[in-house]
């Protein structure tokens, strides 16, 4: 039985979900970034912040259901010259050393429509902080500023971006591929095919129905005979 973690606020700033990571370090799977980097990498992103009011993320998948951070707005967006797609491994979240599972990301092309979410004003860099610990962990991903077009116009949010230089990276694999991993992979932060499912939720929830991703789950569902 897996025993299933929880990647929230408390076992992020407590250092828990870190500790769950390095038995992918230990194994050989990719490199924990250390507490200086990601704080250099935050302040970074932060000193090329737009003028504006309120500090925005951009969410794709499971920052919309579970962001781990405190959130006063949120709301459908879209971002253009990036795509949502498993291009991801996850050989201890959502899977294992020996069957890893997939996340999802933001690829070069296409668009994608998600969730863009305010941190707290008056906690700004320590939301942020929690994030980095999160999303910025393993190196992955990347930083980076994007346009995201929402019904009351456009703007500026951080998101993350596909590493392709990075070891977890996958690139475009084939349909059958990516419905047999999330069919079957599971890891210590539940199963790979939850993770498609909670997404989905979130989107509907805004009143966006993803005709792509509920296809796949129902693809994967059959693979489970379910």
């Amino acid at each position: 039985m897996v025993n299933v973690r929880k990647m929230d606020r408390e076992s992020i700033q407590a250092g828990a979900f870190i500790d769950v990571m390095r038995e992918g370090e230990r194994l050989g799977l990719f490199r924990l970034s250390t507490e200086e980097e990601r704080r250099a990498s935050m302040a970074a992103i932060l000193k090329s912040r737009p003028a504006g009011k309120g500090l925005w993320v951009f969410g794709y998948g499971s920052l919309m259901w579970n962001p781990a951070m405190h959130v006063v707005k949120k709301r459908l967006g879209r971002v253009y010259g990036l795509h949502r797609c498993y291009c991801i491994s996850s050989p201890i979240g959502r899977g294992m050393p020996d069957k890893p599972g997939l996340t999802l990301c933001l690829d070069k092309g296409g668009s994608a429509t998600g969730m863009v979410l305010q941190l707290a004003p008056e906690s700004e860099e320590e939301e942020l902080a929690i994030l980095w610990d999160r999303e910025m962990i393993t190196g992955a991903y990347k930083a980076r500023w994007v346009t995201v077009e929402t019904e009351t116009g456009p703007m500026r949010a951080i998101t993350f971006v596909a590493n392709r230089g990075h070891p977890r990276y996958v690139g475009k694999l084939p349909d059958a591929e990516i419905v047999k991993t999330l069919a079957t992979a599971t890891g210590c932060l539940g199963s790979a095919h939850d993770y498609l499912k909670d997404t989905i939720r979130e989107l509907e929830k805004l009143g966006w129905r993803a005709t792509s991703l509920h296809a796949l789950e129902k693809r994967v569902s059959r693979y489970n005979g379910s």
